[in-house]
């Protein structure tokens, strides 16, 4: 069975044999809703590459300590994917944000697309936006990532179209696209974007912005698939012909 993980601030410093202590919401959840005891065995992790395997030596209500037994700094899986994701409507955002840290995604960017139904402002934006990184953080603890995922605030098209220039490869997914997503280029290093409109589609502005500034508008199959799940369904795709699932 996979050893449970926890975030922690920092490990910078940490080595075999050192004491590491987890303090604040974190430990608590662990000591009094999972039930952590002195002798188990678990991960701890900063989200930026390091990753310790240790034992509990002693807990209280809000903390627990572990003694780390082995220290591992593990190197950024590449290629290096962000997905922007336009605000779908309800709690189909944290589900995106969940099932896209899951398959390995380096960066979240919320987008308010032209036909995005949910509307981030004021207060609003700083709570959403605080939902979809909580949510990324736990996703990134199940599925044991050294590297947790950075969500970022909300971005207006201006900012996607800037990042669209920044990678290697960038995708805008779109059911009227001619070029299939299995047929385009991937590098085997580098940056990749892809970009996932909200419910009601792009607009031709947005598609003609993005491929004028580099992007290949693509088509996964004959299915539309909801905003929620074409992100990961995209990803996941790209991925399988990358050396990371690829072997």
């Amino acid at each position: 069975m996979t050893l449970p993980q926890h975030l922690v601030p920092s490990l910078d410093g940490v080595a075999a044999g050192d004491a590491v202590t987890v303090e604040g919401d974190e430990a608590h959840h662990a000591v009094v809703v999972r039930r952590l005891r002195v002798g188990e065995a678990l991960l701890l992790t900063d989200g930026v590459g390091r990753l310790v395997t240790g034992e509990v030596s002693e807990t209280t209500k809000r903390s627990f300590t572990v003694v780390a037994r082995a220290v591992e700094d593990l190197p950024e899986p590449r290629p290096r994917v962000t997905v922007v994701q336009a605000l779908p409507k309800g709690e189909r955002g944290e589900l995106a944000v969940e099932v896209l840290t899951e398959v390995g995604v380096a960066r979240i960017v919320p987008w308010a697309a032209s036909r995005s139904v949910a509307v981030w402002k004021g207060e609003r934006a700083a709570k959403s936006l605080a939902k979809w990184q909580a949510t990324a953080r736990e996703a990134a603890k199940q599925a044991r990532r050294a590297w947790h995922p950075e969500v970022v605030p909300l971005a207006s098209t201006d900012d996607v179209v800037a990042l669209v220039g920044e990678v290697d490869v960038a995708v805008v997914l779109h059911e009227d696209a001619t070029e299939p997503l299995g047929a385009l280029a991937l590098p085997p290093d580098g940056d990749l974007l892809v970009v996932v409109g909200p419910e009601g589609g792009l607009t031709d502005d947005e598609v003609g912005r993005f491929v004028e500034a580099g992007a290949v508008a693509c088509r996964l199959g004959p299915e539309v698939l909801r905003t929620s799940t074409a992100g990961v369904a995209a990803v996941s795709a790209l991925l399988s012909r990358t050396s990371r699932w690829g072997g």
